[in-house]
């Protein structure tokens, strides 16, 4: 039996491999993502050419990424491509990728800066860049400094501002590390750092676990806001007087970082995600003048 190369066939064929490991409906968000990634088709190309016959070459090709991804490996390291606040970003493995709680983060940052301009800004452990290049084309005339402990991640952080075309300060700089501030630098802090407890190992998604950056993923149990602590402990000194600072957290350890927060901040904030999980954190530094 000869084996159709049309479209609308291979979805078929495709969707039926991943079902097994991922359900029908993801399955075929899959097959729609590698097509749109791949082909740079949208998803109504996808259905309108469903008679159109691919080269044997480009099926070997998608045959390869579907298997690869059948075989648990993440669609977004797959094609290279992972999409964040309307924008597109390149990730390898050496980076996380971008998901919708941390665009909502974005948004809290967009939304109580409306209207100011000339802000300095900095995120911590900025990964792909993806908070650092959202905030720089959302935020107007903003100036955008962005820090990581991994050459790689940069690299692609790098990438990815150079493609979006933004102009991001990309330094190399460890959290646990930075060095005192002894002036006022920032309007706004913002990190994401690791903050899944090593206890929570087993009841994660084994495409996680086997394929994204786990230095960006884990902390110690004993020690679980060990990069909270420091980003604060800097932010201290270096947010400007009414500066804010805002972290995605996670909600096993609010309760500890609001306390740990309210002790040098005014003004601390929790708030849950769509999913009613406390997910993130802001504060205010007071003017010690006042």
């Amino acid at each position: 039996m000869e084996i159709s190369n049309k479209v609308k066939d291979l979805r078929v064929r495709w969707q039926r491999q991943l079902a097994t490991r991922y359900g029908d409906r993801e399955a075929g968000w899959i097959v729609r993502s590698l097509l749109e990634d791949t082909m740079g088709w949208t998803s109504t190309d996808i259905v309108l050419r469903g008679d159109y016959e691919f080269s044997d070459y480009t099926v070997r090709k998608l045959d390869a990424m579907t298997e690869r991804i059948a075989g648990g490996e993440p669609v977004q390291y797959v094609t290279g491509l992972a999409p964040f606040y309307g924008l597109m970003f390149r990730v390898t493995p050496d980076v996380l990728i971008p998901r919708p709680e941390t665009a909502a983060l974005v948004d809290m940052i967009v939304s109580d800066a409306a209207g100011r301009r000339d802000m300095r800004v900095l995120d911590c452990g900025t990964g792909s860049g993806c908070i650092a290049i959202a905030l720089a084309r959302n935020l107007p005339f903003a100036s955008v400094t962005a820090i990581d402990i991994s050459a790689s991640a940069l690299e692609v952080a790098r990438t990815n501002g150079n493609n979006l075309g933004v102009r991001i300060d990309f330094r190399q700089a460890d959290i646990l590390s930075l060095p005192a501030s002894d002036h006022s630098c920032y309007d706004i802090i913002v990190s994401n750092p690791p903050y899944i407890a090593e206890h929570e190992r087993p009841s994660m998604e084994s495409h996680v676990l086997d394929h994204e950056p786990s230095v960006a993923l884990f902390v110690p149990d004993d020690d679980p806001l060990r990069f909270y602590n420091a980003a604060a402990g800097y932010a201290r000194h270096a947010l400007t007087p009414g500066g804010r600072l805002y972290f995605e957290i996670n909600p096993l350890y609010a309760d500890r970082l609001e306390r740990m927060l309210c002790r040098d901040f005014i003004n601390v904030s929790i708030t849950r995600d769509s999913h009613g999980k406390q997910r993130y954190a802001s504060a205010v530094r007071p003017d010690d003048n006042a």
